[in-house]
């Protein structure tokens, strides 16, 4: 039942009608659970918040599968609106992106000029960016560009899938860049020629990226509610005495909130991804996806006077 329940609101987040319809009707049925609201200035509010617990952010504007170029300007715009915040209020916050909310899918000039107006604003306010990684269609094109910006900005990084099978040679073939890497486990649906198709090999993949990774030298955010993959990392950190300076975990905002905080007050360091925009649609689905338990909090959400 809930592989089922997984695959059919996966099958939703791609569904560009009801992304469109999403837009219109705010953030209701539950989603702002784990989305910070419509503007950059509701975020900002949520951001300082999550900063005096001693919580540090990455602030995603969300959007993806863009189609058109005044769109992809404009989300650029909101993103670079985003770092501006973030440097003038002097919050701890670094920035998330998918690349096919700025261009990907329309040409590769138009993406690489959105992309670098992105990190001059970052360099410029002292923001770090990720560039998340989408689904497995993407996945090359995505770490070909970031190869290439990586060679003018030291300001980005980008985000490894554990499910892939393709992955653990990703980490050896961008092992000289010394890259800051946000590994996952992945929340797209691939197909079996591609991706692990059984959990328990995709948590070996995982553990396996972490170890390497790690073992590396290289900067590591362990992004996952996995309790067994914060275990890991803790035991390597022992075991290895990697510096708590060499790595971070992360989560979703809205999800497991009180061990975000566990986790800072044991002195490591803790991010919280925090999603913003209007365009919440295919990101809700998705983290419905990943936990069948999210449902029934957002439907007992819905029915509530």
């Amino acid at each position: 039942m809930e592989q089922v329940m997984k695959n059919f609101f996966l099958f939703l987040s791609q569904n560009k009608t009801l992304t469109r319809a999403a837009r219109r009707y705010g953030l209701r049925f539950g989603a702002s659970r784990f989305v910070a609201g419509e503007t950059i200035e509701q975020s900002v509010k949520v951001i300082k918040e999550l900063n005096s617990k001693g919580l540090a952010v990455t602030i995603d504007y969300l959007g993806e599968f863009v189609d058109n170029e005044q769109e992809a300007v404009e989300r650029t715009d909101q993103s670079i609106a985003a770092i501006q915040a973030i440097g003038r209020e002097k919050l701890n916050s670094q920035l998330s992106l998918k690349m096919t909310s700025i261009g990907l899918d329309i040409s590769n000039e138009l993406v690489m000029r959105n992309m670098r107006r992105i990190l001059e604003a970052a360099k410029e306010h002292n923001v770090f960016v990720t560039i998340d990684m989408e689904d497995f269609e993407r996945c090359q094109k995505t770490i070909d560009i970031f190869k290439e910006l990586r060679r003018d900005y030291d300001n980005v990084g980008t985000v490894l899938q554990a499910y892939l099978y393709r992955v653990e040679g990703d980490v050896e073939d961008l092992n000289s860049l010394h890259p800051n890497l946000r590994l996952v486990k992945g929340a797209y649906k691939e197909a079996p020629e591609v991706a692990f198709p059984e959990k328990v090999d995709v948590d070996e993949n995982y553990k396996k990226i972490i170890k390497k990774h790690l073992l590396n030298g290289n900067y590591t955010a362990i992004a996952s509610h996995d309790e067994v993959m914060i275990q890991y990392t803790i035991e390597l950190e022992k075991e290895y005495g990697i510096s708590r300076e060499q790595f971070e975990f992360q989560m979703l905002y809205g999800i497991r909130s009180e061990r975000h905080l566990e986790l800072a007050k044991q002195g490591y360091t803790f991010r919280v991804y925090v999603p913003f925009g209007t365009d919440w649609y295919g990101y809700f689905m998705r983290r419905l996806a990943e936990r069948p338990a999210n449902v029934w909090f957002v439907l007992k959400g819905m029915f509530k006077k």
